[in-house]
């Protein structure tokens, strides 16, 4: 390479208008650029030479993007992070970091990063406004439906267990992390755990942690204080909305991890701070958490803290997919017939058993929820007929659920789901046998965690006694 290289690099490096970090396999700042430098607001001699960590203390080895980065070796992309600089000033970025590598070996981590902490003052702005404008009406509250116990259907082995635990949950006030799919119900059990609990009285909130950036979410959780931004208002968050009942984390594992670090402080301290705010508020909130991944690959992928979950998983519930609970089928199809009979002024007394025989082999992807909207459908095209049959279906249902079914072979084809996890059974049920049942061996055979395996054999309901 040419010697006038390196100083058009240099020049390119400190005027371009990203941000520029670079840590060595050390964690110490080795280049940090004019925009980055502006960005956090901090002098570059205040942090090239230095640990990370010495620098930016409200961060640590799980929130910070490079350090994360410098240890799993997985690229971020696009990740948002919300730290404090060493003047105690909050900046929140857009961060893309990836490990560097020279002659094969790891040499540190470099990031690329965008300011939005003005966007996310303005988001702020805009939620205190959307709060403020669509705040429930306390008649309107009282019409939202309630779901309980009595309001789940199911009959097969694995749901009536997951039940099971649910109505103990329901006794208790301590945490509750349920596993399912998109689909499957996890946001009716945890109402029903809720109003079969003494809460019952109390309110029950429910967010979706994917459905809003972190920036906005945190606040919404914990509330505002006035000054934390500009246009804040003192606002309580949905903790404090939520204390002496339930509060319900749907998809908590796309939440940020900065934040997750903030919720497991309220699990362990009891007690919310607002944005912006230095009071601590006493909460008595019991939190139910649902995850659809499993969590321990969020665990192995990054996108949830062990300890977060090692604090919620106090009662896990495991809600099986609709594929896993075929004999459902017909008793789903015929209490979505009945609900939608009343609601529609329909009069259908049962179902064709070819559509069940297609419904049987379909697989799902939607699970329950896809079964009442595929219903449903059918329901709005049916008249006066009392058997609902494929031609009162639409086009895309036909080509999808029944279309499968009609070109299949004489002899049943398993779907691809089962025959991997007969597969992943069977390489298990090996390992274990080729190391005497000795799961820190096996884990290392299988290239898994060792707690990855443990929840394997609970999920496969392998016995090692």
């Amino acid at each position: 390479m040419q010697p006038y290289i390196y100083e058009i690099l240099k020049i390119v490096l400190q005027t371009i208008d990203e941000g520029v970090h670079v840590i060595d396999e050390n964690g110490r700042t080795i280049i940090y650029n004019k925009a980055m430098a502006e960005l956090e607001g901090m002098d570059a001699d205040e942090v090239v030479n230095r640990p990370l960590l010495d620098v930016f203390p409200s961060l640590d080895q799980d929130s910070s993007t490079l350090l994360r980065v410098l240890r799993t070796e997985e690229e971020l992309i696009d990740r948002p992070q919300t730290y404090l600089n060493n003047h105690h000033k909050e900046i929140t970025t857009i961060n893309t970091t990836v490990p560097i590598y020279f002659q094969g070996n790891k040499v540190g981590a470099l990031e690329i990063s965008k300011n939005i902490t003005k966007i996310k003052q303005l988001s702020g702005q805009i939620m205190t406004l959307q709060l403020q404008l669509s705040k429930p009406d306390k008649k309107e509250t009282e019409k939202i439906r309630k779901f309980t116990f009595e309001s789940i259907i199911g009959n097969s082995t694995e749901f009536i267990k997951a039940i099971h635990y649910a109505k103990k949950a329901a006794y208790s006030s301590s945490s509750v992390l349920i596993y399912g799919e998109t689909g499957t119900g996890k946001e009716l059990v945890a109402q029903s755990i809720h109003y079969g609990s003494h809460r019952a009285v109390e309110p029950f909130i429910p967010q979706n942690c994917a459905a809003l950036p972190e920036s906005l979410l945190e606040g919404i959780l914990f509330g505002t204080s006035k000054g934390g931004f500009t246009g804040a208002i003192d606002r309580p968050g949905l903790f404090e909305q939520a204390n002496g009942g339930t509060i319900f984390l749907d998809e908590m594992n796309s939440m940020g991890l900065q934040l997750q670090s903030k919720l497991l402080r309220v699990l362990q301290e009891g007690y919310v701070r607002r944005v912006g705010g230095i009071k601590d508020i006493p909460i008595d909130v019991r939190i139910i958490a649902s995850t659809n991944q499993d969590p321990y690959d969020a665990i192995d992928k990054g996108t949830l803290r062990k300890d977060l979950f090692y604090r919620l998983n106090v009662i896990p519930i495991i809600l099986p997919p609709l594929r896993e609970r075929k004999d459902d089928i017909r008793l789903l199809s015929s209490w979505f017939i009945q609900k939608y009979n009343r609601k529609l002024s329909k009069n259908v007394q049962t179902i064709d058993p070819l559509v069940l025989d297609a419904f049987q082999e379909y697989r799902w992807p939607g699970n329950v929820r896809e079964l009442e909207n595929t219903i449903e459908g059918a329901m709005n095209i049916i008249e006066k007929e009392e058997i609902l049959r494929k031609e009162h279906f639409p086009p895309q249902t036909n080509a999808k659920i029944f279309a499968l079914y009609q070109n299949q072979d004489t002899f049943p084809v398993e779907d691809l789901t089962n025959t991997l996890t007969k597969i992943e059974k069977d390489l298990i049920l090996r390992a274990l046998k080729d190391c005497n049942n000795n799961i820190s061996r096996a884990s290392e055979k299988l290239g898994i965690k060792r707690q990855t395996l443990q929840h394997k054999l609970k999920k496969f309901n392998i016995d090692l006694s």
